[in-house]
C-alpha cells in the first residue's frame, strides 16, 4: 500500500512556534506523538518524520522553508517518495474559519492563502487534499493576527482544534478523504463525533 504524506505547514523557529500560523506544524506534532515518530530528520528543506499510524505508511513533514515558500520542500519529497497528489494532505491555518471550526477539502484553489498557492506552483496541481484549520480572521493587520499567538482565553480552544484536526488526519490515513470530510465537515467543537 502506497505511504501517505502529511505536510503541515508554518514557520521554522521559536519565534513562531505557538502562532496561529503554525498550527499546521502543531497538529504534525501530536500526530508525531500520537504515532511514536520522531520528526527531525532534515530532507529537502524540511524536517522529516517516517513510520506508521492507524495501519499506514506515513511520512509527516514540517517544511523549514517559511510558509510562503512551503512548496520548495513538498514537492521535491513528493517526487523523491513517489507520493501521488491524492496521497498528499496539506494541513494549514485558515483565515475564513473560526477556532474551533475545521475544514477538509479533496482539491481547490489556494483560497489566498500564500502557503498552498506554493504548494500548488511546486506540485504542478490543485488537486491535493487539504485540512484547514480555523484561526479567526482579525478586525485588521493580518499579517501580525497570523503571526501572533493565541491568548489566554483561546487557549482551551486552540488545544481542542490541534486535537480535531489530529483526529481528522488520523481518519484521513485510515479511511480516506472522503469519509475525513463526511465526518468533520461543519463539527464544531463541543458537539460529538
Amino acid at each position: 500500500m502506497e505511504k501517505l504524506l502529511l505536510a503541515g505547514l508554518g514557520n521554522p523557529g521559536t519565534k513562531y512556534e505557538y502562532t496561529r500560523h503554525n498550527i499546521g506544524f502543531q497538529v504534525i506534532e501530536l500526530l508525531a506523538r500520537r504515532a511514536g515518530i520522531r520528526v527531525n530528520r532534515r530532507e529537502m528543506q524540511a524536517l522529516v518524520g517516517q513510520g506508521v499510524l492507524r495501519g499506514r505508511g506515513i511520512i509527516l513533514v514540517k517544511p523549514q522553508t517559511y510558509m510562503n515558500a512551503s512548496g520548495e520542500a513538498v514537492g521535491p519529497l513528493a517526487r523523491r517518495y513517489n507520493i501521488a497528489t491524492d496521497s498528499l494532505l496539506a494541513i494549514v491555518d485558515d483565515m475564513d474559519l473560526p477556532l474551533g471550526r475545521i475544514r477538509l477539502r479533496v482539491s481547490g484553489s489556494s483560497g489566498g492563502h500564500n502557503g498552498l498557492k506554493s504548494l500548488i506552483a511546486h506540485l504542478g496541481s490543485e488537486d491535493f487534499p487539504r485540512l484547514r484549520v480555523g484561526i479567526g480572521r482579525p478586525v485588521t493587520g493580518a499579517v501580525n493576527y497570523v503571526t501572533s499567538i493565541f491568548s489566554k482565553e483561546e487557549m482551551p480552544l486552540w488545544s481542542e482544534s490541534v486535537q480535531m484536526a489530529a483526529d481528522a488526519a488520523e481518519c484521513f490515513i485510515a479511511e480516506g478523504i472522503l469519509e475525513a470530510m463526511n465526518r468533520y465537515n461543519g463539527m464544531i467543537i463541543g458537539q460529538d463525533k
